[in-house]
């Protein structure tokens, strides 16, 4: 239902892949303050304070709605540290004006993004729905604001969900060293203790507690309210005054002090469940708010930079990886390098390393020109905001509640201010080793996974079903119509004379250009035999740049653009429209000739070698492949793996072969969205992708058809985790061109596609058994899978999976009502205009349809087979595909009681 911020650091920016699983015109009346604005921005803050603004964007039929309390864990107490995360949850039981059923079923039908997270210094409820269903978005958040019901029997039940969201993220080794991390670097402030909380808090908060938290800082004088999207300012102010503007301001609490303590160098030793060992440096930073953010901001940026010292470890083989980042709050922050070694390896000489590359940045300063190129990738990234919907509203937000500043673009002008001399003192200031907190994370084996035999009949803890719920007059009609979306793109599809396809999107939101593509390749089909893992070293070699450029040449070139770029069998480019053939020319220089030097194949191959045992060993791997195991034939493909022997075979020129073979321009889809003409586009990537030619015969990449999987079971251990990670699945006789896809899709939306699905009501919200649990369908041209997972005590798994059974039988044994499939139509038609809400969403649906080889339409073809279906097809196509006893179940963690 949510995520806490704390959860969402990462320590490296802009590092190598191997790093990716590591760790945004005034009202006349009842205006009390005004500020001028830009001609689509409206901001006002009302007579009882509460602040609005409200930006208009045409780039898709869509609206977000945040409404951000200027409250987090900041000021709960040491004895309670959860408390704003609990309230936050508490949120989501309703209130007088509006039932927790309501609540759930109103999300639910507008097909949006709902969710809330919680903060040390801020909680924000946002919606990104349909822009019709504003009005419907503004009365849930006014209703929330008025008054929350908290029972004790409501807190009961929310209590086991987040002690299940609390199990799942102390079973992750990274948080919890995290946990200890902000906990010397905070030592005296709230900042101290992260927002999730912990178990023993939850048990000696009482829904009372919640209550009080809740009506002293759930206020309007203590809440910003931002909308964005295609509205009209003026009508939305109005109806936000409607209905926010009779609710009463109060006297606020008073806020917590933030004296922080001197941070005392010290090294923190844990194991972990990666198959990677990591060393993190961490210094406490400037905040937010602070006048060295912005110079706090592009330090980070350069230290991180692709063609910084740190990054260049996972290159020269110091290291696997290496990078730098960092989270910073209003107060403070944190900034954090981190180097990966691999599972058995010696992490002394990587510390000594990182040790001497940030001594040298605090004795001789930083490369000039990666000052420049940082400043010029922030404020890119402030002008970006425009590309998302929901972006452009969390900039205003982050703006204003964060940032103390009046509007997104007043960061610029504090970014272009900083200098080289700010950046030089500042590191000299902060990165000291006497002030560095240290912590080493070495992995360890928690054993092989064993079989069992499955699970006999589940018990039956079903509930009766549901009836209808009746809506608040101003919902009560809102969802009635089924109407078919009309879809806001109007691609161009064109077909390169070497075969390449090519989709243009005009777009006029931003001032950047986007383009996405990939190489429809399948390595476990198409690597030789014995050859297994050439593929992921060819991916490692396009790291190292061009036979033109090399790898901080190339890094060099599109800094100088403002731009990012990334070549691979998937690929990418994000530049200035001024720059867009400039950038068009470097990346087909990377992507068509890649570095193929011995020096970065021997590299790379030794990595390999370093990092293959740990990831054989590590429970991740392990897991997936019992389940793949278990599922598929012995000899399938999608079961092949490097192994020690086939990475000592591979040679460099077997990497040049794989590439000649894989890299085909006849197999490769490019999409780019932005302000740009077709036809001069087709140009311009002619030009530069034209030469590009295909050797042989055309591949099939398809996976074959399998048989379906016997049912079975299966325990991983994990000496890391206290909670039990639970999936289910089983193969399909569906693919993603059968006819009974529509109503699966269809059914498994009742089952668990929102917050009143039937696995979401039984598993959570009734029992607190889980903190989520989805299901999922993947299908390929000729195969299927259907699976579900969640999280849960070890106590509680066996229960939890008796209830999927139960609810999967249930689809099969009864019609779904009337109901509950209007609502799960409802929610699969009105989510569709979220794939225009993004040039990123763009660019992903317009891409994958290409790749699955679906019409550019299919979204619209689609909802008409939607709207077609009943409840007799649902209910038929569960019986003929899905086996609720045919699941392989597997547990990752204790093993269920």
């Amino acid at each position: 239902m949510d995520n806490v911020s704390s959860r969402g650091w990462s320590g490296v920016s802009r590092s190598r892949r191997l790093l990716a699983g590591l760790c945004l015109v005034v009202a006349s009346i009842g205006i009390a303050q005004a500020q001028e604005q830009p001609d689509d921005v409206l901001r006002t803050t009302l007579d009882n304070g509460l602040e609005v603004v409200i930006v208009h964007s045409d780039l898709a039929p869509v609206v977000t709605t945040q409404v951000n309390y200027h409250v987090g864990s900041s000021e709960a107490s040491s004895e309670f540290p959860g408390t704003a995360h609990a309230v936050e949850h508490m949120m989501f039981r309703g209130g007088p004006g509006l039932s927790k059923d309501q609540l759930s079923v109103i999300s639910a039908n507008m097909g949006g993004n709902m969710n809330a997270f919680t903060e040390n210094d801020r909680t924000q409820y946002h919606f990104t729905v349909p822009a019709d269903d504003l009005n419907v978005a503004l009365n849930i958040e006014a209703s929330r604001m008025k008054a929350v019901d908290m029972s004790e029997a409501d807190w009961a039940q929310e209590r086991g969900a987040i002690e299940q969201e609390v199990s799942g993220n102390l079973s992750n080794p990274a948080f919890r060293f995290y946990t200890q991390l902000v906990g010397e670097l905070y030592r005296g402030t709230p900042y101290a203790w992260t927002p999730l909380g912990t178990r023993d808090s939850f048990d000696n908060t009482t829904a009372a507690d919640l209550k009080a938290f809740h009506d002293q800082w759930y206020v309007p004088n203590n809440a910003t309210l931002v909308i964005a999207g295609d509205v009209d300012p003026q009508q939305a102010l109005g109806q936000v005054k409607t209905l926010f503007g009779d609710i009463p301001e109060k006297t606020l609490p008073e806020r917590p002090d933030f004296d922080f303590e001197p941070v005392t160098a010290r090294t923190i030793e844990l194991p972990t469940n990666s198959p990677y060992g990591s060393i993190y440096m961490g210094w406490r930073t400037p905040g937010l708010q602070d006048d060295d953010f912005a110079a706090t901001q592009v330090l980070l940026d350069v230290l991180g930079s692709e063609r910084g010292e740190l990054t260049a470890m996972g290159y020269d083989g110091t290291a696997l990886a290496g990078g730098m980042g960092g989270q910073l709050q209003p107060h403070a922050g944190l900034a954090m390098a981190v180097g990966v070694f691999p599972r058995g390896g010696d992490p002394a000489p990587i510390r000594a390393r990182m040790q001497e590359i940030i001594a040298d940045v605090v004795k001789t300063g930083v490369d000039p020109s990666l000052v420049e190129a940082a400043k010029r990738r922030i404020i890119a990234e402030v002008d970006a905001s425009r590309e998302s919907v929901s972006g452009l509203a969390s900039a205003w937000s982050d703006a204003l509640i964060k940032r103390g500043l009046d509007s997104p673009q007043d960061m610029k002008a504090q970014y272009e201010a900083v200098t080289v001399d700010d950046v030089n003192a500042l590191a000299k200031r902060l990165l000291t080793p006497e002030r560095a907190v240290t912590a080493i994370l070495t992995p360890e084996a928690s054993g092989a996974p064993t079989s069992s035999e499955g699970y006999g009949e589940p018990e039956n803890l079903t509930s009766a079903p549901e009836g209808p719920v009746e809506l608040p007059t101003w919902a009560e009609h809102a969802f009635d119509n089924l109407d078919i979306p009309v879809s806001t793109l109007a691609p161009k599809d064109y077909r390169l004379d070497n075969g390449l396809r090519l989709i243009v999107q005009p777009e006029t939101a931003s001032d950047r250009v986007m383009v996405s593509g990939a190489i429809d390749t399948n390595a476990n089909v198409q690597m030789p035999p014995g050859k297994e893992g050439v593929s992921d070293i060819l991916e490692g070699m396009y790291g190292y740049g061009s036979q033109t450029l090399d790898r901080r040449a190339l890094r060099a070139a599109v800094d100088a653009l403002g731009a990012e770029e990334s070549a691979g069998t998937s690929f990418g480019l994000v530049v200035p429209k001024a720059h867009l053939d400039e950038g068009l020319a470097l990346l087909a220089d990377h992507q068509l000739h890649p570095n193929f030097s011995e020096e970065a194949f021997n590299t790379i191959r030794q990595q390999s070698v370093q990092a293959l045992p740990g990831r054989l060993e590590s429970p991740g791997f392990q897991n997936a492949y019992a389940m793949l195991g278990a599922l598929l034939p012995e000899d399938d493909p999608q079961q092949r793996h490097a192994t020690p022997e086939t990475l000592d075979s591979i040679t460099l020129e077997d990497v040049k072969q794989y590439f000649a073979r894989i890299s085909r321009p006849d197999m490769t889809t490019m999409v780019v969205v932005g302000d740009v003409n077709p036809e001069q586009v087709r140009d311009q990537v002619e030009r530069y992708f034209g030469d590009w030619q295909a050797q042989g015969q055309q591949p099939d990449v398809e996976y074959p058809s399998v048989a379906l999987n016997a049912a079975g079971a299966y325990h991983t251990p994990d000496s890391a985790a206290s909670q039990s990670q639970v999936i289910m699945s089983q193969m399909l006789n569906v693919n993603r061109d059968s006819p009974d896809r529509f109503a699966l899709f269809l059914g498994n939306q009742v089952l668990s596609g929102d917050f009143a699905s039937r696995l979401h009501q039984d598993l959570r919200e009734k029992r607190g058994l889980v903190y989520g649990v989805s299901s999922n369908l993947s299908l390929d041209a000729h195969r299927g899978r259907f699976n579900v997972s969640f999280g849960s005590d070890p106590d509680k798994a066996a229960r939890a999976r008796d209830l999927v059974v139960q609810n999967l039988k249930r689809m099969q044994n009864e019609p779904v009502s009337d109901s509950e499939l209007h609502r799960a139509k409802s929610i699969l038609l009105r989510a569709m205009p979220m794939q225009a809400a993004s040039y990123g969403a763009i660019s992903s649906s317009l891409l994958n349809l290409a790749l699955s080889d679906k019409p550019l339409d299919a979204t619209t073809r689609a909802a008409e087979q939607f709207v077609k279906l009943t409840s007799d097809d649902v209910q038929e196509a569960f019986r003929a595909h899905i086996r609720p006893d045919g699941f392989v179940t597997g547990v990752r963690g204790p093993a269920m009681q």
